[in-house]
């Protein structure tokens, strides 16, 4: 287990005190100091096009997005926000994004990404665990909010509304415009972003995203997607997550390309948007799903994708029908790997390998280390499956509040990444099977623990367990396998009616099968690879 320091045993420290924390591992590479890249580019590019908001049909230079970063920052300012405090975000794509990330960037204070699929229960853990100052969120989540605040004790509440000027949010902007106060003196070591992922004990943890986190995250996808000044990126996926606010989105702002940003993901819309020469899209990223739903649309064969230099698919595994289809189509994905805990690239696959590679993710990035370990601790042989761990300076410090999951999650300097791999006699990385119980529907990581707890709570249920099977559309879906009480009887109905006010829609189970008992070993842990023998493949249940 790796040694722990204060900073990683006491994340309820007063902000002062939080402040002068360094991480928990030696990081490698020291205080570094932590540069604002909105500053730089409006300094050297003012008029060059930082952010196009589709969503709201707006459009932000450089010069203009450091004005609203400045201003931002005095509005937190203004509050008492400051170093180590954090600032929570509930909101659908926008700029606001963006202004929040580095406002608090300039003023040392932390942001809290919020998904806002989540239901107020599941939300309220994540507040109060990370307690926020200030709440920014969209207005259609308003009575969310104010809930949400009175549950979790929260400052201060602001409203996004589009884009409108009469909005709070761009009402507090404008009072604040010109205010900028002196930056905060960082290192890569400061924690910039807190984004939860959900835990194999039901609860979510909240990955700390540290400043180096996300430059080296820049310069490990930077380099092999051909990232530059000249780069338009169309993101689609929630900046909540990941993977739209580190595939390409903070890489581009930190190169001084363009993002472009779509509000949500829809097909049609988005093969509009790549297809269009005065967007001039260069670069795209999207788990599997938006991929395969765009080469149903009736539009997919018309679109003109020349304009496309990489297209980044992650997430999830991608099926051999979707690269074959966008190949036809002169577009090869570039597959990857990573987690929310390292930032997130760790591996990735040239388009020139795809199809040779098939199945693989590819080989380690410039930055990151990795390791196939075997039971006993020690590296792999070749096709000889292990854990997938790795190491790097793209690696998360730890959990906010949790130094018992960081101790868990950490060899030394090593991140057990819970993956099962093997790596073949070239050095490409397969990854074989989950070593923990986590499924991905849709691009979004479940974890059945969570789910199992809220289905224990129905009186007829004895046993439950979650798998994920397989499923057309969203790559994965849940499972619920219960075994009932004496004369209970149960159906599907019930069992999602139970789940819909107390877990988000991609967590609720799609089918139920009923057992007699769960198959568990002598100490009494369900086998979940007996579960998924029994019930994926042939005589595997129907879903829909």
């Amino acid at each position: 287990m790796p040694a722990t320091t204060d900073s990683t045993a006491d994340f309820t420290a007063d902000p002062d005190e939080l402040a002068s924390m360094t991480t928990s591992r030696p990081s490698g590479h020291g205080a570094v100091r932590a540069y604002d890249w909105i500053a730089h580019h409006a300094a050297h590019r003012p008029n060059h096009e930082a952010v196009r908001d589709l969503g709201s049909g707006r459009s932000f230079t450089y010069a203009d997005l450091d004005v609203r970063v400045d201003a931002m920052a005095a509005y937190l300012t203004s509050l008492g926000i400051g170093r180590g405090d954090r600032v929570a975000l509930l909101a659908h794509n926008g700029v606001e994004f963006f202004d929040v990330q580095f406002a608090c960037a300039r003023t040392g204070s932390i942001c809290v990404l919020l998904n806002w699929r989540l239901t107020v229960t599941e939300l309220e853990y994540i507040l109060n665990d990370s307690s926020p100052a200030l709440l920014v969120h969209d207005t259609s989540f308003a009575d969310a909010a104010q809930e949400l605040q009175q549950r979790c004790s929260i400052g201060a509440l602001v409203a996004i509304d589009g884009g409108a000027a009469d909005s709070a949010y761009e009402q507090a902007l404008a009072r604040f415009d010109g205010h900028a106060d002196a930056n905060a003196a960082l290192t890569h070591d400061d924690v910039i972003t807190i984004m939860y992922t959900s835990g194999t004990t039901g609860l979510p943890k909240g990955a700390m995203i540290t400043h180096g986190m996300n430059f080296w995250n820049s310069v490990n996808l930077g380099i092999p997607a051909g990232i530059g000044i000249d780069t338009v990126h169309l993101n689609v996926l929630p900046l909540f997550h990941t993977g739209g606010l580190n595939c390409y989105c903070n890489p581009v702002l930190h190169a001084g390309g363009t993002v472009v940003i779509l509000k949500g993901f829809d097909p049609g819309e988005t093969l509009r948007v790549i297809g269009d020469p005065a967007q001039g899209i260069t670069h795209f990223f999207a788990v599997p799903a938006p991929y395969q739903f765009m080469m149903q649309h009736p539009d997919f064969h018309d679109t003109d994708l020349t304009r496309l230099r990489i297209a980044g698919v992650g997430g999830a595994p991608c099926a051999l029908t979707i690269m074959e289809t966008w190949m036809e189509r002169g577009v090869s994905l570039a597959q990857g790997f990573g987690m929310t805990e390292t930032s997130p690239a760790c591996i990735f696959l040239d388009p020139g390998d795809a199809l040779r590679k098939i199945g693989s993710t590819g080989k380690t990035l410039l930055h990151t280390e990795m390791r196939i370990v075997n039971e006993d601790g020690g590296d792999c042989a070749p096709d000889e499956v292990g854990e997938l761990w790795v190491a790097g300076p793209n690696i998360t410090p730890g959990y906010w509040n949790r130094p018992d999951a960081t101790a868990d999650a950490f060899e030394g300097r090593w991140l057990k990444t819970g993956d099962a791999a093997r790596v073949d006699d070239e050095g490409f990385v397969y990854i074989v099977d989950r070593w923990k119980d986590m499924y991905i529907s849709g691009g979004e990581n479940v974890y059945p623990a969570e789910i199992e707890n809220v289905l224990y709570q129905l009186p007829g249920v004895a046993e439950a367990a979650i798998i994920g099977v397989p499923n057309d559309r969203w790559g994965e879906v849940g499972l619920a396998v219960l075994a009932l009480k004496p004369g209970a009887t149960i159906d599907r109905a019930t069992v999602v009616e139970h789940c819909v006010s107390r877990l988000a829609k991609f967590k609720i189970p799609n089918d139920i099968a009923i057992v007699e008992a769960l198959p568990r070993n002598a100490t009494g842990k369900v086998l979940k690879r007996e579960l998924r023998t029994q019930f994926v493949g042939d005589e595997a249940p129907k879903i829909s």
